[in-house]
């Protein structure tokens, strides 16, 4: 039996439109699809007809299939002569492990090939017409991952906390007052504009704008929910002027401040 190979293909934030044509082009040429929680209703729509589809969530603590769990199944369906197609919502290089699945099949001698997608800061920031960098406001962008680890965010609160950056957190929703506190207590300013975007991309994309000394509470009295992504940084400011994207459901945006 000859031995198949998998498209590790990321998809970008949600909006079908934002995907490459090497991304379509490797759905189109798979039989079966290994995908992500993020992947959009919308793209999956885009899939074969009578593709084999295998749901692997990657919620945040509720994973249909461990990360190793994964990694072996493609390596075994590959090696039965597969053409595997595995989805992944942004970039798989950005937070994605794409890096850990690709590890793995070179390990087992699976060709592969890696297809990067518009990564969730890049996609939702345009979005809503806020840019990363600008000069009047941020010479640099960081992003960093959200998730907690024993009760509390292991960041660089120093680096974060330095003036004219931006800073775009992933996966950070349920930490957010914790953020919000650290990068004040470690000097940037209670006043400094942040944004958590619902969603973006997406025909039910939210937008709550507010200061880190208020934000925790008003993403809690909107009631946001995953998917998320937080900016961070005098860029926000630019939201009001510059959105552009107008979601098919009714506005839900708060003002600065």
């Amino acid at each position: 039996m000859s031995m198949g190979e998998v498209f590790l293909v990321g998809t970008g934030p949600g909006d079908p439109d934002l995907l490459t044509l090497r991304a379509l082009r490797c759905m189109q040429a798979a039989d079966v699809v290994l995908y992500d929680n993020l992947v959009s209703e919308p793209i999956r729509a885009l899939l074969p007809e009578g593709i084999e589809r295998i749901y692997v969530g990657k919620e945040r603590a509720n994973h249909t299939m461990r990360q190793q769990s994964i990694n072996a199944l493609m390596v075994e369906l590959a090696q039965k002569g597969r053409r595997v197609l595995r989805l992944k919502g942004g970039d798989p290089f950005v937070f994605g492990r794409g890096g850990e699945e690709i590890e793995t099949l070179a390990e087992h001698g699976v060709p592969f090939q890696v297809v990067p997608g518009i990564t969730a800061a890049l996609g939702v920031a345009a979005y809503c017409g806020i840019p990363l960098t600008h000069r009047d406001y941020a010479q640099s962008v960081t992003f960093v991952t959200g998730h907690l680890q024993d009760g509390s965010m292991d960041l660089d609160w120093i680096a974060l906390a330095r003036p004219r950056q931006t800073v775009v957190i992933y996966m950070g929703l349920l930490g957010l007052p914790v953020l919000c506190e650290q990068l004040i207590a470690h000097g940037r300013s209670a006043q400094t504009p942040a944004a958590v975007i619902q969603q973006g991309t997406q025909p039910t994309q939210r937008v709550v704008t507010a200061t880190l000394a208020t934000l925790a509470q008003r993403v809690q009295t909107e009631g946001l929910k995953p998917p998320t992504l937080i900016i961070v940084g005098e860029v926000v400011l630019l939201h009001d002027k510059l959105r552009w994207f107008q979601p098919s459901m009714e506005d839900d945006s708060a003002s600065l401040m």
